[in-house]
């Protein structure tokens, strides 16, 4: 009975070990990995401390990064096309201070402000696009450069903080809108809406798909027919356009343009992308995985701000940490993915 038992019941356990690669090479799996660990460190806050998980505390994490929400989802594009964009920080800083002056300085009303303001940080992103494709340019160098050359124009405007007192601003940044017997602010509202409309683009649209098969290889993506050139602009135009529109909504957070806003984000959105799944070659991973990312960073905030004896330098250390674990996580996908 045994001898003919012992094959039937040794064939799951010989399976096992490529059913495991299997998973952890899946697209899904640093995801997963996201999202549990967010679940976990809601737990331990709630075993915690209490009122934790109360739901306004999940909200407040939306209201308080809904700009670095904005980046993160530009970000996105960017590093699943296999590029990098350090001067989404600046952009927004730079986005602020043009929004002040206007307001403030020229009288323009704010609706033409904002659109301005999204218009120059599409252009903004858009040169750098171009220069990095037909200039052959590394994506590194010329977003560095670009990161110098806004926070740079900044203090052209102004060297001190200029508050903003139009009364739409305020308005955005005292709103608050019922939500699932909580609220929201306007600009967390803002940063769902494009969550939604850049899932949809990059899984539903030719320009999702392009820009997927960019990141995977480029050289293929060219052989395919794809317009590689034309892509990689829309996709730092997209960028410019999410630095700007965060700069827009910190404007309604802060109610001032200041050239010292939002220095490192940059750095924080990369983090957050890389802990939401997406990996830094490119081609693999999910604009949504933004969101779980930013709630990871808020949640560690959160969590070292109920402590109340922490100093906030351990938000750094908490995520230089995980970047690290999320590194191997998916440099052990990336030697599945090859063994499969």
């Amino acid at each position: 009975m045994s001898a003919t038992a012992n094959p039937v019941a040794g064939a799951p356990a010989a399976a096992q070990p490529f059913a495991l690669k299997s998973f952890m090479s899946a697209p899904y799996f640093t995801s997963l990995v996201t999202v549990f660990l967010l679940v976990l460190m809601f737990g331990a806050g709630a075993a915690a401390y209490t009122g934790f998980l109360s739901l306004q505390v999940v909200l407040n994490l939306l209201i308080d990064n809904a700009f670095l929400l904005v980046i993160a989802i530009g970000m996105s594009f960017v590093i699943l096309s296999g590029g990098i964009d350090l001067s989404v920080g600046s952009v927004l800083a730079l986005s602020t201070m043009i929004a002040a002056w206007l307001l403030r300085s020229a009288q323009w009303p704010p609706s033409l402000v904002i659109a301005t303001v999204l218009v120059l940080g599409a252009l903004f992103g858009a040169a750098q696009g171009a220069l990095i494709h037909y200039f052959k340019l590394q994506a590194f160098i010329v977003t560095l450069a670009g990161m110098f050359l806004a926070r740079g124009l900044c203090y052209l405007i102004s060297i001190e903080s200029i508050t903003i007192e139009d009364p739409l601003f305020v308005a955005m940044s005292q709103t608050q809108l019922d939500f699932m017997g909580g609220f929201i602010s306007p600009g967390a509202m803002i940063a769902l809406v494009l969550l939604g409309v850049a899932i949809y683009a990059a899984h539903y649209t030719a320009f999702g798909r392009a820009v997927y098969a960019i990141g995977g290889n480029e050289q293929s993506a060219q052989m395919m027919g794809l317009a590689v050139g034309r892509t990689k602009v829309l996709i730092y135009a997209l960028s410019g356009f999410c630095a700007a529109l965060a700069g827009v909504l910190f404007s309604f957070y802060m109610l001032s343009g200041y050239g010292l806003h939002a220095q490192g984000t940059e750095l924080d959105a990369i983090a957050a992308v890389v802990i939401g799944g997406t990996l830094l070659s490119g081609g693999y991973g999910y604009v949504a995985g933004a969101l779980s990312g930013v709630l990871i960073l808020g949640t560690i905030q959160t969590l070292i701000a109920f402590d109340g004896t922490l100093s906030s330098w351990w938000t750094k250390i908490v995520i230089g940490g995980l970047l690290f674990v999320f590194c191997v996580v998916q440099r052990l996908m990336s030697f599945g993915a090859k063994q499969n």
